[in-house]
Parts: structure tokens; C-alpha cells; sequence
């Protein structure tokens, strides 16, 4: 079931949001070599906790830490521990907050100072794709129209969207309907209604589309080793359009 959301609700989710958006871009932030993966995990906690809110990726199905932080050819659902994050690594984080009921979520990939004018590509095809999704989510179209529009503009610069993972609704619970998927057929599935909240994230693969979970069974990597990028907002459907949620 598809929940809509009055204004009340909205506001509760905005403020949620806002908190996931900020921990997200202080990360960002702390993104440089020498840096731990453990030591952005910690900064994201420190920053939701002092907020009141609570880290939504935390305890969530075991996941042991408050973010999900991915280095190069790991797509999603890495574990932050004691990895030093070198020169030319580029490092996607995935950030949740759960505040007075409601989730924010929000993803975004960094450079580690200098990276290659290849990884660069990547990851502005990534955040590119995630704007031209945003445009389509549009009350009285479909969530096809968000798919496909995220499927042409990435596979039109070469690259190709994971399929076995995919974005979703997001409110009182952190993963609800409808998916959300990176690929599909324009005017196909659930029509969008104002109040609909959904976390659009393309995760986006330099080579193949094909991943795989490791033994600890979070961590999604590329199956042909190459980068992947990812970029996710939280984001309102409305009758006057689109609007992100999780802005900081």
C-alpha cells in the first residue's frame, strides 16, 4: 500500500530530511585521504544524535553502523570499519535520520582529492541521471516515468544502472511502496499523487550492471570490479511539482 502524506506529515518528514541532508554534506565534507570510513560514521552519529533524531540505517536488519559508506567498485550497503580512504578513492555515503516518526534518506558519492577525468564523468552522470528522475516525478505520471528517464540519460553516456537494487517510497518506515526502480517503460506503474514520498537513487556502474553481496552480507560490489557511483534524494511529489526533501 501506497501512503500519501497531508501537510502535517510533510513538515514532520521535511525536518527529518533536513537532519539527513546535513550529517550527508558534513561527511561530504570530512571526505579526504587519511580519513577512516569508521571516522565519517562517527560524524554522521555525532551530528543525528545531536539533532534528537536516530541513525535509520542503525540495527536496521543487523546493519552494524549509522551509514552506509561505499569506496569505488562498492556500490552500496558498505560497512564503515577501519578502511583509510586514499587519494583518487571515490566514496559514496548513504545517509538516514529517523526524527518524530519520519525517515529522511539521501546518498551522495565524493572525490577523494584528485580523482581521474573518468571517475569524475561517473559521478556527474550519476547526479545528472538523479535530476532528470526528480523532473518526471510529476503528479499524473507514472513511476515508470521516473525509471526510464534515469535508464536513457545513464545508458546514453555509457554506463549502466544496477537492477538488482532499487530506489523506493519512504516515510514512518524507511523502505515502503512502491519501489522505485533506475530502469522501466515510460507510463507504466503506480501513478503519482500529491503527498507521495519517495527516495529516487540511481546507483549507477561504470561497466556491467551485475553486482554482488559479499560474505557479510551487505556489501554490493561491482561484479566486474569497476566504479560505481550513487546519488539519492528524498523528495515529495506535489501539485505544483517535485520538491526535495532533503536539502540541507
Amino acid at each position: 500500500m501506497i501512503a500519501v502524506k497531508n501537510s502535517r506529515e510533510l513538515a514532520l518528514m521535511r525536518e527529518a530530511c533536513v537532519v539527513s541532508a546535513r550529517a550527508l554534506k558534513l561527511a561530504g565534507e570530512a571526505v579526504e585521504p587519511g580519513v577512516t570510513t569508521a571516522e565519517l560514521d562517527r560524524i554522521i552519529r555525532k551530528y543525528i544524535e545531536s539533532q534528537g533524531a536516530k541513525p535509520s540505517f542503525l540495527g536496521y536488519g543487523g546493519f552494524p553502523a549509522s551509514a552506509c559508506i561505499s569506496v569505488n567498485e562498492t556500490v552500496i550497503h558498505g560497512i564503515p570499519d577501519k578502511r583509510v580512504i586514499k587519494a583518487g578513492d571515490i566514496v559514496s555515503i548513504d545517509v538516514g535520520a529517523h526524527l518524530s516518526g519520519y525517515h529522511g534518506d539521501n546518498a551522495a558519492t565524493f572525490a577523494a582529492g584528485d580523482i581521474s577525468k573518468e571517475a569524475r564523468a561517473l559521478l556527474d552522470a550519476t547526479r545528472e541521471s538523479l535530476y532528470e528522475g526528480i523532473a518526471m516525478a510529476v503528479a499524473g505520471n507514472r513511476i515508470g516515468d521516473i525509471s526510464a528517464a534515469v535508464q536513457q540519460y545513464v545508458e546514453m553516456r555509457g554506463y549502466s544502472v544496477v537492477r538488482q537494487f532499487v530506489g523506493h517510497g519512504v516515510g514512518t518506515n524507511l523502505h515502503e511502496d512502491p519501489s522505485v526502480p533506475n530502469f522501466g517503460t515510460p507510463g507504466r506503474g503506480p501513478r503519482l499523487l500529491p503527498g507521495m514520498t519517495l527516495a529516487i537513487e540511481p546507483m549507477v556502474n561504470m561497466g556491467v550492471p551485475d553486482v554482488d553481496v559479499l560474505k557479510d552480507g551487505w556489501t554490493t560490489v561491482t561484479r566486474d570490479g569497476k566504479l560505481s557511483a550513487h546519488f539519492e534524494h528524498t523528495i515529495a511529489v506535489t501539485k505544483d511539482g517535485p520538491v526535495v526533501l532533503t536539502m540541507p
